[in-house]
């Protein structure tokens, strides 16, 4: 049972006013009682205020504005624009809650990395699948196990039209975008990743293939360009024992949130990052890597 949270709440600004800062980053942090959402900064000040009016959060007009009214600062924005505003706030002392990838590239992700190393700064990276209580299950039960091979997908066809289908994600693909989340589980539930390649096209359908210290295989199928009734995330192991299986079509997202806002909130408090924190996001980004240099 989570104990109460006692004390004051972590002072949050949100960086960016799209679909998914407004229907989980605003909504997550202003849900409270761990943090609060205290200003919202976007591109345009009109779409700040939209999703600040909500919470009684305050739309601000400039970054170094939203760093002076917060503690710590969450990013829904492109990678390209995370990284180099990611950076600025870790310099300043602010906590940074990130999303994945950290950024279009190694480099830019490994300046995020770096910045929060000098500076001491506390991150969390926002793999969502992460915090959902079934998907610890799954990794504590995987790490009983000797994996020989796994099977694994992350498929939805959001990218075929609607909000999520965003710019950024239309030309780089399921790679960047879905990658990140399959990679993670990968190197968690078989054991470390030693080598990725991909064969395909990250705009239609990718497949990549992961080998794991100790010999095993995995395989990982990643589309944001299929149709689907709803997405789709698999995570199939085998070995000489009973397969073990993870799979999200039952899961209610919403189950993670608390959880998430929880351990950010406490880390900040603490002056201590997660292991899923930046350095975590550069780990998953070396591994992208393999894959986009090998194209």
């Amino acid at each position: 049972m989570t104990e109460p949270w006692t004390g004051d709440p972590i002072r949050v600004g949100l960086v960016g006013a799209g679909p998914w800062a407004r229907t989980m980053h605003a909504r997550m942090l202003a849900a409270g009682p761990e943090t609060e959402l205290v200003a919202v900064w976007a591109r345009r000040f009109e779409a700040a205020a939209e999703v600040a009016a909500p919470y009684g959060a305050t739309p601000v007009a400039s970054f170094d504005e939203l760093l002076d009214v917060c503690e710590a600062v969450a990013f829904a924005v492109p990678p390209s624009v995370q990284a180099e505003l990611a950076v600025r706030a870790a310099e300043a002392g602010r906590a940074l809650l990130l999303e994945k990838p950290l950024g279009l590239d190694l480099a830019s992700a490994r300046a995020v990395a770096d910045a929060v190393t000098a500076n001491g700064t506390v991150s969390q990276l926002v793999l969502s699948k992460r915090y959902h209580p079934a998907t610890r299950e799954f990794l504590s039960r995987a790490r009983q196990l000797k994996v020989t091979g796994a099977r694994s997908c992350y498929l939805h066809g959001a990218f075929l039209g609607g909000e999520q289908a965003t710019p950024w994600r239309l030309e780089h693909g399921a790679l960047l975008d879905l990658g990140p989340h399959l990679l993670d589980l990968l190197d968690l539930a078989v054991g470390p990743i030693v080598s990725v390649r991909g064969t395909g096209d990250s705009r239609r359908w990718i497949e990549l293939t992961c080998e794991h210290e100790g010999g095993a295989v995995s395989q990982a199928s990643l589309s944001g360009a299929v149709r689907l009734p709803r997405g789709r995330t698999r995570v199939e192991l085998y070995g000489e024992q009973e397969e073990l299986v993870y799979d999200t079509a039952e899961f209610d997202l919403d189950d993670g949130w608390p959880v998430l806002r929880r351990e950010f909130a406490t880390a900040v408090r603490d002056g201590c990052s997660p292991d899923l924190d930046a350095r975590r996001g550069l780990r998953l980004q070396e591994l992208l890597e393999q894959v986009v240099r090998a194209d």
